[in-house]
């Protein structure tokens, strides 16, 4: 049996294990609340492995690594920020976010947190918000797909087409299905097999060369400041460099506005959870990527030692090393990881666009559903943005890294600042949100098309400062006080507290 033969069967045995869990899902899934959010019954391990393989996608299996091969630990930056970013995010916008999006007439998506919190009653802001989640994550969705079908390419030499009607097809049965909590119980499994690769590969590596002696030896051969942390800092403007830092590490602001990632808060049993969440969830994240970085770094050492083994790629070395030190069928076990992370991504972003289509846009027009039918047209919200991400992905020539950033830096402009004053500002209004929003959206908009602005700094920062302080300013010019929004704040805050006392008590 050929090696390749091999691989496909391990990744036959994975894509079946994911349309297994989806069915499961299905069968737990009887209304839209159960749909979108899984009857808020999730536990905090669950939340934070769904959370962290939603986020990471095939950037932590292949971008990181490739970057940190091509130039050194200095591109570990990116992870850094990352890490602290989701640290952030955990400790200070779940616990709020799960309490307050019940609190607040037990709102399901972020448009409509936005709409019930500020008692919006135009629904423009959740409407203008619904529209950037749809632009924002079709595209998104569109560059999982993209990247599915160079996948098989250049593993297997499949046909581009091929490769991502497979990959579409598959997550778009187990989510449709499944719904959130299909995609859920999927992106657990493939976190932990994201994490067992990521751990395994590295280490097996490390023995391979030698020991670490002769990986660090390796390394600095082949670039002197592959341990480098601070390379360049003396080289040219220090301003520059620091600029570039904060330009790399800034991707960690995007956190606290993205949808796929925050209903994995809002879904928490309760408040409490955010705290176990929080430390098993960064724990992940840690480990991976220091198995991402560490792979990257023996990979350096090993293929200047064997220059009879080509690297073409520096994205494929992940790929690589575990195609020349494990069995074929462990091999195609590593090939599925990096189809978990794409794919996890995937399904959390259609289960996102579904709930903007149905409950912030259907359901608003004043639509009269059962809850059963709700469910259906939730899954044909997944129908029809799987649909459109297809056909824009069937051109494989589109830029997938760029579209990735793009959404990102969309998504943490637009409605980070607005998530982070909703739930600690009880100043803020309709308005001065619904401005933020816009012009920070088209901030980012463009800043990302003018090549001498997002090639110094990453359009995520004036996007999120345009957003936070004109939500702000507008905020303060037009204030609005409503009782209801001052008692809802308050009952957020009063039963937050209740979760602190119950966990000093239970220290004690």
């Amino acid at each position: 049996m050929s090696d390749s033969t091999y691989q496909l069967i391990a990744i036959a045995i994975y894509m079946l294990a994911m349309l297994g869990i989806g069915y499961v899902a299905y069968r737990r899934t009887s209304d839209l609340d159960d749909y979108m959010l899984a009857g808020r019954g999730l536990h905090p391990a669950v939340a934070a492995l769904s959370a962290g393989a939603a986020d990471m996608s095939g950037w932590l299996l292949m971008g990181l690594p490739g970057a940190i091969y091509a130039s050194g630990l200095f591109e570990a930056w990116i992870a850094i920020g990352l890490t602290i970013g989701a640290w952030l995010n955990w400790k200070f916008v779940a616990p709020r976010l799960r309490a307050y999006t019940e609190v607040s007439q037990n709102a399901i998506t972020i448009p409509s947190f936005f709409e019930k919190r500020l008692k919006d009653s135009s629904h423009l802001l959740r409407i203008a918000a619904s529209v950037i989640i749809l632009v924002f994550f079709t595209f998104y969705v569109s560059s999982g797909m993209v990247a599915a079908g160079k996948f098989f390419d250049s593993s297997f030499g499949w046909n581009y087409t091929t490769g991502l009607m497979l990959v579409a097809g598959v997550t778009l049965v187990y989510t449709m299905f499944g719904g959130f909590l299909g995609a859920t119980l999927t992106d657990v499994a493939q976190g932990l097999l994201m994490f067992a690769a990521l751990v395994t590969v590295p280490i097996v590596a490390v023995f391979a060369v030698g020991g670490l002696d002769n990986a660090f030896a390796g390394m600095r051969e082949v670039n002197p400041d592959a341990l480098n942390l601070f390379a360049g800092i003396g080289e040219g403007s220090a301003l520059m460099w620091v600029v570039g830092v904060i330009s790399t590490a800034a991707w960690g602001l995007g956190y606290f506005g993205q949808p796929h990632i925050i209903t994995r808060f809002m879904a928490l049993r309760s408040p409490a959870d955010a705290k176990a969440g929080r430390r098993i969830g960064i724990g992940w994240m840690v480990l991976t990527c220091l198995g991402a970085i560490a792979t990257a770094l023996v990979g350096i050492g090993y293929f200047a030692d064997n220059p009879e083994k080509q690297l073409e790629d520096p994205e494929t070395v992940f790929l690589l090393l575990s195609q020349i030190f494990f069995h074929p069928l462990v091999a195609g076990l590593v090939l599925a990881a990096v189809l978990a992370a794409i794919m996890s991504t995937m399904s959390s972003q259609l289960v996102v666009c579904s709930s903007a289509l149905v409950e912030d846009l259907y359901n608003l027009a004043g639509r009269r559903s059962t809850p059963k039918q709700e469910v259906m047209l939730g899954r044909l919200g997944v129908l029809v943005v799987a649909i459109i991400a297809f056909l824009l992905a069937l051109n494989p020539d589109s830029s997938v890294l760029e579209l990735v950033a793009f959404a990102w830096a969309g998504f943490g402009g637009a409605f980070g600042p607005l998530v982070l004053l909703s739930l600690y500002w009880r100043d803020l209004t309709a308005k001065g949100a619904l401005a933020g929003m816009v012009l920070g959206a088209v901030t980012v908009f463009v800043w990302g098309n003018i090549e001498s602005l997002s090639s110094t700094m990453y359009e995520i920062v004036p996007g999120f400062l345009v957003t936070l302080i004109v939500a702000v300013v507008v905020s303060k010019l037009a204030p609005e006080h409503k009782p209801e929004i001052e008692q809802e704040f308050s009952q957020m805050e009063a039963e937050l507290g209740r979760t602190h006392a119950e966990e000093r008590a239970a220290q004690v």
